[in-house]
């Protein structure tokens, strides 16, 4: 596999998913080395003098006003992880935790946080040799990760357990076993590693890679739902969108208008209905507002994956060390409670139309798509799952707000709460994943129904991806294993493939 090169450019969102998921090797520019090696000088020039600089020869949170001797200077390094380590809860799962690491490597490599330079190549072998901190979701607030990147590097302290190889093991036996000598942290070490966003940036990335998988997916299940129930697509005629300057409303009409050209309901001179329900008449305005929303969270991403949340940050040009506020997120906690909300939407409205293609009186097919009526079930039940999911979704969509409650005597009395912000959301995304494969199963034995219908080219192929994974129902059978398939495929990025 290429491997992704860190300190040249900007990484990217498909940088952190190719890392994370999929194992790319990493390798670090070699400008990198130069970078941290004069940033490292204006640490140490600083931590020889007497200008009291935050985290380097100063306590961190409410102890800022304790002076640290010199001499207690690297010892308060390896305190000041453990100190952090206050993680409970369920674990993260390995992309998560690798996401976190490649998030925290590519930051340091930017040279703003004047890390001891060997750090960076231990980061680096912990990721290309599958070495993975265990880490404790809940801890941390948003104004830095502190929690979560403490626990990432406890093995770093002598400390900690890590997964390599499928075995769990504690910290300093991992290391060995990599073949991974970690170096004594030094002045700043601690802050350096700490002091960052890289869980929820990680983690943000991650989510942005699924929630754009499963936007589209869904947004095909609805022009596969559009050709099933013969709906009007005048709503989606080019000359009708272009009387509104709605960019997510004219993405999402153009993905659907590519998606039923050529099939007989885009032919069709007469609809069967003046107008549709709302579910079906404002499929692209509503999946328009998430593209624009899931656009919006990635302009937040792509800031941090490219910045330096360091504070104090090393200003290597200048010979300085200065403090910053780079890393609050509030900008991107906003932006992913506006993805949140915007997918609950079009969850709400997926819902209304699986049920609507169940109903005779709307679709003019058997009740509940079962091709003997009455004596079977057929997808009757499975609305109860849609309906679920839905609700589920609304619920993790609501706000959760700044933290009300100050912590560090009062001196850190404000934080976005953005991990758990992005959390929530990516929990969204992966039961829109199962809402937009339930509403593709229940389509697609629409369509099957029908009999004849021609559809159009990319619904076809969207048709097609279904069938390879689901056959269609005529007799009753569990379709949780079916839908639970379907989602993988999306998460897999079939139907994105597919339109493609």
């Amino acid at each position: 596999m290429r491997a992704v090169e860190v300190g040249k450019r900007a990484i990217t969102v498909a940088d952190v998913v190719a890392v994370a998921r999929k194992g790319a090797p990493v390798r670090l520019a070699p400008e990198v080395a130069r970078r941290l090696k004069r940033a490292r000088a204006v640490v140490e020039r600083f931590a020889r003098g007497d200008h009291a600089v935050y985290g380097l020869n100063t306590g961190l949170g409410a102890a800022v006003d304790t002076k640290l001797a010199r001499d207690e200077m690297a010892a308060f390094q390896r305190q000041a992880i453990m100190a952090r380590a206050v993680g409970v809860g369920d674990l993260l799962a390995p992309d998560e935790v690798r996401a976190a690491l490649f998030v925290r490597m590519a930051g340091i490599a930017r040279g703003a946080s004047g890390l001891s330079p060997a750090f960076a190549t231990i980061l680096r072998d912990m990721l290309d040799k599958g070495l993975h901190p265990r880490v404790r979701r809940i801890g941390t607030l948003g104004e830095a990760d502190l929690s979560a990147m403490a626990q990432l590097f406890l093995p770093l302290v002598g400390e900690g357990e890590v997964e390599l190889a499928g075995k769990i093991m504690p910290g300093p036996e991992a290391l060995r076993r990599a073949g991974i000598d970690a170096p004594t942290l030094g002045p700043k070490d601690a802050i350096a590693l700490l002091n960052a966003n890289a869980y929820s940036v990680g983690l943000g990335a991650l989510t942005l890679h699924d929630a754009r998988l499963a936007l589209v997916a869904q947004t095909a299940a609805g022009a596969l739902s559009l050709e099933a129930a013969g709906a009007n697509l005048s709503p989606i005629d080019p000359r009708v969108v272009a009387l509104r300057a709605a960019p997510g409303q004219a993405e999402a009409s153009r993905l659907l208008q590519s998606l039923v050209k050529g099939g007989d309901v885009s032919k069709a001179h007469r609809p069967r209905r003046v107008q549709d329900p709302l579910s079906f008449r404002c499929l692209a305005p509503v999946n328009g507002a998430a593209f624009d929303q899931l656009a919006r969270a990635g302009v937040a991403i792509d800031a941090d994956l490219g910045g330096a949340g360091d504070s104090p940050a090393v200003l290597a040009d200048d010979g300085e060390l200065l403090s910053t506020v780079n890393f609050d997120t509030t900008a991107t906690a906003l932006a992913f409670e506006g993805l949140g909300l915007a997918l609950s939407h079009v969850a709400a409205i997926a819902v209304f139309r699986i049920a609507k293609l169940m109903s005779p009186g709307f679709s003019g097919l058997p009740r509940f798509l079962t091709p003997k009526e009455g004596a079977r079930t057929g997808f009757a039940t499975v609305q109860k799952t849609a309906s679920a999911l839905e609700a589920e979704i609304r619920h993790l969509a609501q706000p959760l707000g700044a933290m009300t409650a100050p912590v560090a005597d009062g001196v850190e009395d404000y934080a976005p709460m953005t991990p758990r912000v992005v959390e929530k959301t990516h929990d969204i995304v992966r039961r829109l994943a199962r809402l937009a494969a339930i509403e593709l199963v229940v389509a697609a034995q629409a369509v099957d129904l029908h009999c004849g219908l021609k559809l159009g080219r990319g619904t076809g192929r969207v048709f097609a991806v279904v069938r390879r994974h689901v056959p269609r129902l005529d007799e009753d059978r569990q379709t949780g294993t079916d839908f639970e398939r379907l989602a993988e495929a999306i998460a897999a990025g079939e139907f994105e493939a597919a339109l493609a």
